[in-house]
């Protein structure tokens, strides 16, 4: 996907690591339908992309993203009938579950602003950093909405608890990044002068392991939810199985037995 040049976004590929950033800089980056459905169609293509081992989100101009445009989105659906709502608000949840499913750990490096489809795009994503001056917020209530978009009620809780969620979702007010990182929103607060090559560095650390079975680890992740502990110990026994026919497996082996750093392929 390295030639992919999208019309409602930015791509670029440094190695074997896909950057993506909304390009609305002086909007503080806002959603549109289309910027949607072509992140939706671009994380499905993922699966598919034998070039790309891991993604990151980056900000542009200072913010992440303000979520959906006030008036490219949210004047238009005023106007719209359930079949035409309902369509809308399926397309925004495949964006997350295509995040999901896309079978690269995704890692979400924010400043500024990321509220309400911005916040669920750092939710959904593996990893987060962020700057001190990061504000997030799941802000739905405080246009009239549920706090339950985009899968926020099911994986929000997930990562800070179901209290914690429960106020943010229920209020729509402003996470500080000092909260994101003591709740574990954010895996670790960065300044913004090192935040994308902080970012850059945790994705070529991952790229450097053994991509197949993060892709594994990845799909265990998001499955094992659902399932009970029993369930959950199984399948992992299947997926490891799975990872020890691999060639990778086979040259860590080695490269241990040689006293040597093992250089993992993917395959």
């Amino acid at each position: 996907m390295a030639s992919l040049e999208p019309k409602h976004f930015l791509w670029r590929m440094e190695g074997r690591v896909a950057i993506v950033q909304l390009n609305r800089p002086e909007r503080k980056n806002p959603l549109t339908f289309e910027s949607y459905a072509e992140l939706r169609d671009t994380f499905r293509d993922l699966v598919y992309a034998d070039d790309v081992d891991a993604v990151v989100l980056l900000p542009n101009g200072g913010n992440f993203c303000s979520g959906g445009d006030v008036h490219d989105i949210i004047g238009p659906l005023i106007g719209m009938e359930m079949k035409e709502l309902l369509a809308f608000t399926r397309m925004t949840g495949d964006l997350v579950k295509a995040m999901l499913h896309c079978g690269k750990p995704i890692i979400a490096a924010v400043d500024g602003v990321a509220v309400g489809a911005g916040a669920i795009l750092a939710m959904a994503s593996d990893i987060r950093i962020a700057t001190p001056e990061a504000k997030t917020a799941f802000l739905f209530t405080r246009v009239g909405l549920a706090g339950c978009d985009m899968g926020a009620c099911a994986i929000l809780p997930r990562i800070i608890g179901q209290g914690r969620a429960a106020e943010l979702l229920y209020t729509g007010r402003t996470m500080s990044a000092e909260e994101g990182e003591r709740w574990g929103f954010y895996n670790r607060l960065v300044s913004a002068g090192a935040l994308e090559a902080e970012a850059l560095d945790l994705a070529a650390r991952i790229v450097s392991g053994p991509t197949f079975a993060h892709g594994i680890t990845k799909t265990q992740l998001n499955q094992e939810w659902s399932m009970s502990l029993d369930q959950a110990i199984e399948a992992e026994a299947q997926a490891q199985a799975i990872c020890m026919q691999t060639k990778d497996f086979e040259r860590a082996y080695r490269a241990f037995v040689a006293k040597e750093k093992p250089v993992f392929q993917g395959d």
